[in-house]
């Protein structure tokens, strides 16, 4: 690409984040007073540094008055171009995707909705101006290694998700077997109340009392698991926050 000498620098420059610029693949930096991201008349992502289209596949990272953003395009299946903002910056910096409505575009920048953002891993960060990677467990252990707190904290973080799991797994279990219960006590009663007799009508009633009773049961126990799976889960992302946070420090 043929980068204009009034708007390009080498990636080794210094760059200046309270300017508007591009940091492509190549490691050029292009400068602009704008640059706008918004999509063609064919609905595709589309740059602007002020009024030169600059092609998204060649975008790293951009930064504009709304924030910094990295192009996500190479960790997508099928090569997508998306981009996602920086919400936390520091010796890792995290990476969250950014909502787009194309019906605001012509408002500005500030096209996203904006939400309290919360450390996850479906999302993406890198250190300093490097690749991006898909945040999991393995990709942190490995960038983490020397801070022995982070990786402390990682496995926390991990151990708290296994048990969440769990409780979500085992709530899905106890919720199956009351339904299943619920009909086997429906199939019974509706059996037994078909000979007519009131003696063993009565003793049917009592018996499928009891099996519904058991059925509630089981289904209680499950929401009872699954409300404490999501709030171990809760806590969980509370706990990979302070992990960024710690080795951030």
């Amino acid at each position: 690409m043929v980068v204009m000498a009034s708007y390009a620098l080498t990636a080794r420059a210094q760059m200046h984040e309270s300017k508007n610029f591009l940091r492509l693949y190549s490691d050029s930096v292009i400068y602009a007073r704008t640059i706008k991201l918004r999509p063609d008349f064919a609905g595709y992502w589309q740059l602007r540094a002020d009024s030169r289209r600059v092609p998204t596949e060649q975008v790293k990272f951009f930064n504009n008055e709304d924030g910094f953003f990295a192009n996500t395009r190479r960790l997508n299946l099928g090569g997508e171009t998306s981009f996602s903002e920086r919400i936390v910056e520091g010796r890792i910096n995290v990476f969250q995707e950014m909502t787009y409505d194309p019906f605001l575009h012509e408002r500005g920048p500030r096209y996203r909705h904006r939400r309290e953002p919360v450390v996850d891993f479906g999302m993406y960060y890198n250190k300093g101006f490097g690749d991006l990677k898909k945040m999991n467990y393995n990709n942190l252990k490995k960038d983490m290694a020397d801070h022995p707190e982070s990786i402390d904290l990682l496995n926390n973080y991990r151990k708290s998700m296994t048990t969440s799991k769990m409780l979500y797994t085992a709530a899905g279990v106890s919720v199956v077997a009351g339904l299943v219960s619920f009909l086997v006590a429906g199939s019974s009663n509706g059996s037994s109340s078909s000979f007519g007799d009131h003696k063993f009508g009565s003793s049917s009633m009592s018996s499928s009392g009891a099996n519904f009773t058991s059925s509630f049961v089981l289904l209680g126990l499950g929401t009872g698991l699954a409300i404490g799976g999501y709030s171990v889960q809760i806590s969980g992302s509370r706990k990979l926050e302070n992990v960024i946070d710690a080795y951030n420090r």
